[in-house]
């Protein structure tokens, strides 16, 4: 008998999922066509990446909704790699990258999605909608033979016209019906009357050859040797951070939007088992594609089936309908891609910089800005770092103490905050040594000791008062200060 669970993670709604996924899958296509020519590879292997690692995570990720293929973060980083070692090298890589995706999930690290900051999911939806609209000014160039070109004349209005002609239906066609997705609407209308009038524009069948045979089954030949993993290991690391990084994040924002949770390890673990097997049999490496998940979620695809059908629907493209979506205008796919980023965007973000602190703010532009000019992993890591420092630095600076001087002869010293790393010199200089008493009494019930720089500042206050000849006594230390003391060997509860 079929759970109510598994009902809704594949059954609920079938028509709109279905419509969503045709949708996504018509998108998919020119992006993946686009990263595997950056990667200078054969544009079947873009396709072939992304039907596999479209429908096996629709089946087996912990994220319904969510679409991953051959994604563009991942043709960058492979590029160097196909340039100096070849395409059997490149198979070897997405193989080891998967493996390695595959591990991450298993030992259940997903969870530490949650340590990335709000500020640094702004900037990375921010950085990706720049760059999902940057990429769609390339569509608006030509090739000639003094290199590529900007559209001129009437090739370039035929462009903007067909473009401000899609952006419109995708706008305006909720007003009057909400039954099929705007985007499925405005391609294939654009691509109709593109058609029907034979207007001189570039289509999806200028982009390269779609047409195929099934994938086979093909082990990369390279030698099993130590050699040959020193040269992929590296690609294979930077390709698994890459892609959980970009994974995660817009997992997280698929959460957020579908107001549900999902389950990050099995996510992980299933898109290491997609890299494995498109590694295996002759495609890309791939991973979530924001631009394209933003598509299945505002067409409606909250189920399996709508990745699922996207995935299917590029292979079916690949073996039998290339005649046929060859015709779609590009300028339908740059249109619909435009309010992708245009929604996308967290506009937001804009609004609440002067009202956030400081730190947050510099943190969400600096995110943004560096996702733009170098890549996702690099920005998420100087997000996350630039944070963590702010907020140590926060926090050090609430290290205070109260002083009593109650008792003949004894001067208590009660501190408030937490000993770190940061606090530690802050910490020191609370203390007036040269002008307390012989007996000075450190209280430390609303002290908590954090880390060995910890140890090492209260290790070094007993002996500054040992060598003025003066007694510290330490009083009401936690258990869990006590012990992190006994186990670095240091007695100052005398």
């Amino acid at each position: 008998m079929i759970s109510n669970a598994f009902r809704e993670e594949w059954f609920s709604n079938p028509q709109k999922n279905l419509l969503a996924g045709l949708t996504t899958a018509f998108a998919l296509v020119p992006e993946c066509i686009a990263f595997a020519l950056v990667a200078q590879l054969n544009p079947l292997m873009g396709l072939y990446g992304a039907f596999i690692i479209c429908a096996l995570t629709a089946i087996f990720g912990g994220r319904p909704g969510m679409i991953s293929g051959a994604a563009g973060s991942m043709a960058v980083v492979i590029v160097a790699l196909v340039v100096q070692h070849g395409v059997q090298y490149l198979l070897a890589t997405v193989v080891l990258g998967g493996i390695l995706m595959a591990a991450f999930g298993l030992l259940r690290l997903g969870k530490l999605i949650r340590m990335v900051p709000h500020p640094v999911m702004l900037g990375f939806v921010n950085g990706l909608a720049i760059i999902i609209a940057m990429a769609q000014l390339e569509h608006f160039r030509e090739a000639t033979p003094q290199g590529h070109q900007w559209l001129q004349g009437t090739p370039l209005g035929i462009m903007c016209g067909l473009v401000a002609l899609t952006m419109a239906i995708v706008y305006l066609l909720p007003r009057v019906t909400r039954a099929v997705p705007p985007a499925l609407v405005a391609i294939l209308g654009v691509g109709l009357l593109g058609y029907s009038l034979h207007l001189p524009t570039r289509t999806l069948g200028d982009l390269a050859q779609m047409a195929g045979g099934l994938p086979a089954l093909h082990i990369p030949t390279v030698p099993l040797t130590l050699e040959t993993l020193r040269i992929i290991l590296p690609y294979a690391s930077l390709m698994a951070l890459v892609g959980l990084l970009e994974t995660l994040l817009t997992f997280n924002l698929t959460d957020d939007i579908t107001n549900t949770r999902g389950q990050p390890n099995r996510e992980c673990i299933a898109l290491g088992a997609a890299n494995i097997a498109s590694g295996l049999f002759g495609g890309m490496g791939g991973c979530a594609m924001i631009g394209q998940t933003m598509i299945n979620l505002s067409s409606g695809g909250r189920s399996r089936l709508s990745g699922l059908v996207a995935g299917v629907m590029i292979l079916l493209f690949v073996l039998f309908l290339s005649p046929l979506i060859a015709h779609i205008p590009l300028a339908a796919l740059v249109g619909v891609m435009f309010v992708v980023a245009q929604e996308t965007f967290a506009w937001g973000s804009l609004r609440v910089l002067g009202k956030v602190p400081k730190q947050d703010a510099i943190v969400i532009v600096a995110v943004t800005v560096i996702t733009v000019f170098t890549d996702l992993a690099t920005a998420v890591l100087c997000g996350i770092v630039i944070a963590a420092l702010s907020f140590a630095w926060q926090h050090a600076l609430e290290m205070r103490a109260e002083v009593d001087d109650g008792a003949a002869g004894v001067r208590t010293y009660r501190p408030h905050g937490t000993l770190f790393f940061a606090s530690a010199a802050r910490f020191q200089e609370l203390f007036a040594l040269a002008s307390d008493p012989a007996r000075v009494v450190l209280d430390c019930r609303h002290l908590h000791m954090a880390d060995h720089s910890a140890i090492a500042a209260m290790e070094s206050l007993y002996e500054r008062y040992e060598k003025a000849g003066k007694h510290l006594q330490v009083v009401h230390l936690s258990p869990r200060s006590q012990a992190l003391l006994q186990r670095a060997g240091v007695d100052v509860a005398a």
